[in-house]
């Protein structure tokens, strides 16, 4: 038995639940967003691969940017799977008044996310808030004799950016935090910052499982997502309609920065990135990406 329920341990993560040991494929994704054409794509996805609702863990931001945040929220609970809360979901349930994306002041970012923020605050419900409010901040699982813990950003600040090109103290940071909240732990699946990647550090394999509602900012429209195997970890590249999913962003009214990048594959918030990601270079993504 695992750690579960409401845990706290000074500056300590919120709900940790603890999901057991798990057989098979695992899917590994983050940031639906609000596009509900990629998270459509996605369960068809994981349907044909015969990967069940209850081994597709998502690490949050299942609202953010795109126009159906109502639409995504009830796909994910039919048919989504484990799931943490990210910052968006933290700031939902508790009604704010803005995504708590860590965005720095001024940036393109936090400017276009007062619009995306105000459309999903506005249209959730309250049964959706309820339900984001009791989303565990932290996930456990055991896979092929490893044990894994799931976050969204960082473990004391849940908007921590980590990138392909961090140093490794900053992971070292955050893997010290979890080992003296949860003991040892063989790997993190963490989210956040929309690209994929992995690292090895100190013995724990790093996966950021990258997001499927917003695309790598590679210059191509496929989002992605992982599946942890018997074999491994592989990274995947998703094909779905962007041109509806910058539709419906239309339809909503929002502006159409972020509907332009679901087709271009271009953010349109490239200060929000390190330098090293800028100026449309391809981000690092690792295995099958």
């Amino acid at each position: 038995m695992g750690l579960q329920g409401r845990y706290r341990k000074g500056d300590a993560m919120g709900r940790i639940d603890d999901i057991g040991e798990l057989h098979g494929d695992v899917l590994l994704f983050g940031g639906p967003y609000s596009n509900l054409q990629a998270t459509e794509a996605l369960f068809d996805w994981a349907h044909r691969a015969m990967i069940p609702p209850e081994q597709r863990i998502c690490t949050g931001d299942m609202v953010a940017y795109c126009g159906d945040p109502v639409a995504v929220l009830n796909l994910m609970q039919a048919q989504g799977g484990p799931c943490i809360a990210g910052n968006c979901e933290q700031q939902l349930a508790a009604g704010a008044q803005d995504c708590g994306c860590g965005f720095a002041a001024g940036s393109t970012c936090a400017r276009l996310s007062q619009d995306w923020y105000a459309h999903a605050n506005q249209t959730v419900t309250a049964a959706q808030r309820a339900h984001m409010a009791a989303l565990p901040e932290l996930l456990l699982f055991r896979h092929t004799n490893k044990r894994y813990a799931v976050i969204h950003g960082g473990t004391k600040d849940v908007s921590r950016f980590l990138w392909p090109c961090s140093r490794n103290s900053e992971f070292m940071e955050e893997i010290n935090h979890l080992r003296d909240e949860v003991g040892a732990i063989d790997g993190v699946v963490s989210g956040h910052s929309g690209l994929p990647f992995e690292r090895h550090i100190d013995g724990v394999h790093w996966i950021n499982a990258g997001v499927i509602g917003m695309p790598p900012h590679d210059r191509k429209p496929e989002t992605r997502f992982a599946v942890l195997g018997q074999g491994g970890l592989t990274f995947h590249r998703l094909a779905y309609d962007a041109k509806a999913a910058a539709n419906a962003m239309c339809d909503a009214g929002l502006p159409d920065a972020y509907a332009n990048a679901l087709q271009t594959g271009i953010w349109p918030s490239e200060d929000i990135l390190p330098p090293a990601l800028r100026h449309g270079a391809q981000p690092q993504v690792l295995a099958n990406g």
